[in-house]
This record gives C-alpha cells, structure tokens and sequence, in this order.
C-alpha cells in the first residue's frame, strides 16, 4: 500500500481545499468538531479510539473518513481511506492541507525535560524585540506576532498546529518557536513540519506513566532529531549525559552549548542575585534579569540558535540582557516585610532541585527556606517520592500539599510522597493547597523565602475533570496581605 504521505507530496493545495471542486472542506479527529464536507480521522488514543466515532462523524457530515480499519457499516457518499498510521495521514494531509506552512517558516523546535517553555518565549521575545515578526507555540499560549491564542497542549494536534502556522506565515511571521513534547513526538503531532533546527536541554525522569520506561522517554525525545533534516540545525546540551545521545544519528549539523565543558557556545555565571545574574557568553559579560543556572543555560540556548539562524551575536547579547522571566518560572512575588515568595512550575525531581538549589546559592544563613509543593493525580507516581526527598532535603520547613489532583485522592497522593521519607523526618503535609500557601507564609519571618512550586503559570486546579479557578500568586499576595494586617 503506498504511504499517503507519498500521495500527498505532489498535491496541490487546491485539490485539498473545499473551493467548490474541491472534496474536502476541512479537518477534523474530533467527531464533536466535524462539519459538513469534512474529512474525519479515526485515530486510536490512549483513552478511547476514534474509529468508534466514525458513525457519529458521518452523520454529522462529513465527506471522508480516514481510518485503519473499515467500520461495519459504510455510508453511501463517503469516501473512506484506510491506511496503516491515521494519526500519521493526519499529520500528512494537515499540512498539506494547509499549504505546508513551515516551509514559509524558520521553524526551530526544542525538546526536553526542564526548560521548553523558557527557551521558546525568549526566542520569540528576542527576534521579537530585534524587528523580526514571529510565532510561538508553547505550555503557556500561543503567539501569531503579536496576537494571543489561548494554549491547550504544549504540542497542539497537527491540524491546529498547521492552521496556525498558515496564519503566522500569512501575517509575515519569518520565524516560529515551538516545544515539542515527547506525547507530540510518539502520536506524530511533528510529522510533516519543516524544521529550520531543533534544540535539546536536558532529560530526566518524568511521563513515565506513558512512556513506562526511562529508556522509552530518551527514545521518544531522539525520534525527534533521528527526523531533523539535513539543512536543519541540532543543539544540543554537552552537559547532560544524554545530549550527544539525542543527536547521534541526525542529518542535522550539530552544534553544542555548555557551562562545563568545551562546546561551540560556552557561558559561565560570574556572579547570582535574587534580581539577575552576570553571565559571560562568547567572552562578553552581559546581566540578565533572571536567576539560576538553569535559566543560563535557557539562556545559552537562546543564543545558540540565533547564531545559527544568522542572527548578529552582538545584537542578541544587547537583547537577552533587557528580557524579562516567563510567566510562572522563578516568578517573585514580595511582601512588604521583605518575604519572597517564588513561583515557579517546577513539577520533576530534576528541576524542584535545580530551584531549590539557586535560592541556596543567594540566600543568607538568617533566611529560612520553606517550600510548597505536591505532584499531579494520573501522571507519574514515580516521582512523587523523589519530589518529597529533595523538598525536606533543603527546606527549613517542607510543606506537601495538592497539585491539580484529577482523578485521584489527594491524601492518597500525599501518602505516595511521604512514603519515600525516613521515619521521623519532619514535614507538613496539607491537602487543601490554598491553606498550606497560608500556612508558609505565617511560618515566615520577615526576609525569609518561600518556595511555591508545581503549578507555576497556570491559573487553575484541576479535581476530577473539572478546572477551578486556582492561581498560585493570587494565594501568595492574598496571605501576604493578610500577615501584613
């Protein structure tokens, strides 16, 4: 059977789009989402398998259905397709569709653990503040120049994905930023997009609870530059034991950054602060507004991949230098006795002890260090004892508490992290999350840090399937009027 992806290659986008002669006048996989003269994908999740919605897309109208297996019962005036991979075929007739997109882009992707989203909203900030008009496709939004789209998935599906970059390109964006999560890499959410280069920071354990193993989660990261082209770049982390791994087998021409060994771009941090640090990058001294060295290699990242988009190096330095932190990454917030508290998404063992570990670098033998944290219901429970180890590890006082529970119990999710405890290790441990931020903050003395960490950025806490309005500094600036009454 011939790949549709070799079908489609040729095709002209005409004879995909709904123009009057046109059979298809748009995509879908959600069969809720389907409309008339559609073409509809029954894709296998993990969850459930689109093939038993094909009736329900069929009679919502839709025109043709691509499928791995035949339904009982074909409707008269469908086209049905059967291939071998559908969510492969989607990702193959999603750009098609949309006239590949990414070709009109200098897409760069970055894949990893820790620092996605940091990375690709500084890109875009940088290019951004260097004239330069771009997307960005993130955990936190995403970006077409300067206009916001609300972000569902760190890696959306093809189709949106594609429709969005059709929008960048159509509004004269020359570069897009995306992160590409290892779930997006498996289900082939990348599949057909044109990358300009692809970045790799760093990887440890986390999504074991889909990828089952450590092996397979490395695997899935790799997939995405074993795919990278031939005139596409690959950066990659020297530092991390796995980052030559990531490249060995890629066309792509590799590149390296470190902050410990020789690479082709090299930073070391001259000195740290609560309000930035003083980095040499390309032996040039710049300060920089954020804080850690996780952000320097952030940082490091961002320059890589200018210099190898072309950008001017001097350029980039004089902007990275005014850059402002992510939203919810190592966030401040203070209270007028002089307490900081510190927001930030850190929900793996790797990067709870990389924040933890820069606010031991500049605070103070006086300063008490008390932190917040839990673990998500539904995701990697393999963690969650680990995540308990380094918060009483360096913590003053360590408080556990719920991180958008879903469907589990939360108190069953607290008894995980205390299980990887010492008998008579001291800690607290409060399920009710608005409670225990107002629980650190009255333990707090004047000039002491908090560590709020899990949820970061995001302004919800999810029970069961239902999001609640939840906003982790929200809580802190509340109790931190509350003590100061």
């Amino acid at each position: 059977m011939k790949k549709l992806s070799e079908l489609l290659k040729n095709t002209p986008v005409g004879a995909l789009h709904g123009d009057g002669s046109a059979p298809v006048a748009g995509l879908a996989y959600n069969s809720r989402a389907v409309k008339p003269g559609d073409c509809f994908f029954a894709v296998p999740g993990t969850q459930s398998d689109g093939h038993d919605y094909i009736p329900m897309a069929v009679e919502k109208g839709a025109a043709a259905v691509v499928c791995e297996r035949m339904p009982e019962t074909a409707a008269e005036g469908v086209a049905y397709v059967v291939v071998e991979d559908s969510a492969g075929a989607m990702a193959d007739m999603a750009a098609a569709f949309y006239g590949y997109p990414s070709r009109e882009l200098k897409l760069v992707g970055i894949t990893g653990t820790n620092g996605k989203t940091t990375t690709v909203t500084l890109l875009y900030d940088l290019v951004r503040a260097m004239g330069y008009k771009a997307g960005l496709i993130s955990t936190v939004v995403y970006k077409i120049d300067g206009r916001e789209v609300e972000s569902t998935h760190t890696t959306p599906d093809p189709i949106r994905l594609n429709a969005m970059m059709r929008e960048m390109a159509d509004a004269g964006c020359e570069f897009c930023f995306m992160e590409c999560s290892s779930h997006a890499i498996v289900q082939e959410r990348t599949r057909g997009l044109d990358f300009a280069g692809g970045i790799f920071s760093n990887i440890t354990h986390d999504h074991l609870d889909y990828h089952k193993t450590f092996a397979e989660y490395i695997r899935a990261k790799k997939l995405f530059f074993d795919g990278l082209p031939k005139g596409a770049f690959a950066l990659t982390n020297a530092d991390d034991r796995n980052g030559r791994v990531m490249v060995q087998n890629t066309a792509a021409a590799v590149s390296t950054y470190s902050l410990r060994a020789m690479a082709d771009f090299r930073c070391k941090i001259v000195e740290m602060h609560l309000d930035g640090m003083l980095l040499r990058i390309d032996g040039q001294e710049l300060w920089v507004g954020l804080l850690g060295r996780f952000n320097a290699y952030n940082l490091l990242a961002v320059y890589g991949a200018a210099a190898l988009l072309g950008l001017d190096r001097g350029e980039v330095l004089r902007v990275l230098s005014v850059l402002h932190a992510v939203s919810g990454r190592f966030e401040k917030v203070r209270a007028a006795n002089g307490t900081t508290a510190i927001v930030d998404y850190a929900h793996t063992p790797d990067a709870l002890e990389n924040v933890i570990q820069t606010i031991e670098e500049i605070r103070t033998p006086e300063q008490q260090l008390i932190v917040v944290c839990g673990c998500g219901g539904d995701r990697d429970r393999t963690k969650r004892p680990e995540m308990a180890q380094i918060a009483v590890k360096y913590a003053s006082t360590a408080i556990f508490t719920s991180d958008n529970p879903r469907h589990e119990s939360p108190e069953a999710i607290l008894d995980d992290m205390a299980a990887g405890l010492d008998p008579g290790v001291r800690y607290l441990r409060i399920a009710d999350r608005a409670e225990a931020i107002r629980t650190a903050v009255m333990l707090s003395r004047p000039g002491d840090i908090l560590l709020v960490a899990g949820k970061g950025h995001e302004t919800y806490q999810i029970v069961g399937d239902v999001k609640h309005h939840f906003d982790d500094r929200e809580e802190v600036r509340r109790a931190f009027e509350t003590l100061i009454k």
